[in-house]
């Protein structure tokens, strides 16, 4: 997982809300053994509506997804982050998140930036009436701004969630940073117990 400190770029304005993760990305894309590929199942069966928002031509190359409240609710599923992913998105933005959502974004590198409902809206209204409206979310200092509309608001995550961001940090990284500890505990060990050896 590679470091997240600051996003900046434009945005795709999601006004729906309490959009679950089988929306996000439909269960006949669970069936595939990889984990690459699911970019092009993002909101499949939404898409096949030519009106629909991530048809817009003018929201290509968004880097931020800036959705309604209670996103990504629903069943656990980290194909949802993948797809959101593998799209181009770095960052989601919404007023609430699904809890296993928020954790299952958090352990892939996708930021989820929860704001209040008023900046929320704001930030919808802004990219929706000026696609080229830039956003920043700075991991570092918890603020998102957009300037071109007006907005500047903090928001919250775990510390724990903040550190594992900025190091670029997935579980597995976490592990190994405590790899001497480890490798002391065991060799402490009796031997008559199960080692990793």
């Amino acid at each position: 997982m590679k470091p997240v400190r600051v996003i900046t770029g434009t945005a795709l304005p999601l006004d729906r809300s309490d959009v679950d993760t089988d929306q996000i990305i439909p269960s006949d894309w669970l069936k595939r053994v990889e984990r690459t590929g699911f970019g092009q199942g993002l909101f499949s069966e939404w898409r096949e509506d030519p009106g629909f928002v991530l048809n817009d031509p003018r929201f290509a190359g968004a880097r931020i997804l800036v959705a309604g409240p209670n996103f990504g609710t629903g069943s656990s599923r980290e194909h949802a982050v993948w797809a959101i992913q593998q799209y181009g998105f770095e960052a989601v933005i919404s007023a609430r998140f699904g809890d296993i959502f928020r954790n299952n974004a958090a352990k892939n590198g996708l930021v989820p930036v929860p704001v209040d409902g008023d900046a929320a809206r704001s930030l919808l209204d802004a990219v929706a009436g000026a696609p080229s409206v830039e956003i920043t979310v700075d991991v570092e200092q918890l603020i998102v701004s957009a300037p071109g509309a007006g907005v500047s608001t903090g928001f919250s995550l775990d510390s724990s969630v903040q550190h594992r961001l900025l190091e670029g940090l997935d579980d597995i990284g976490l592990t190994l940073a405590h790899t001497e500890a480890i490798g002391a505990f065991e060799s402490a060990r009796p031997a008559w117990m199960p080692s990793l050896a």
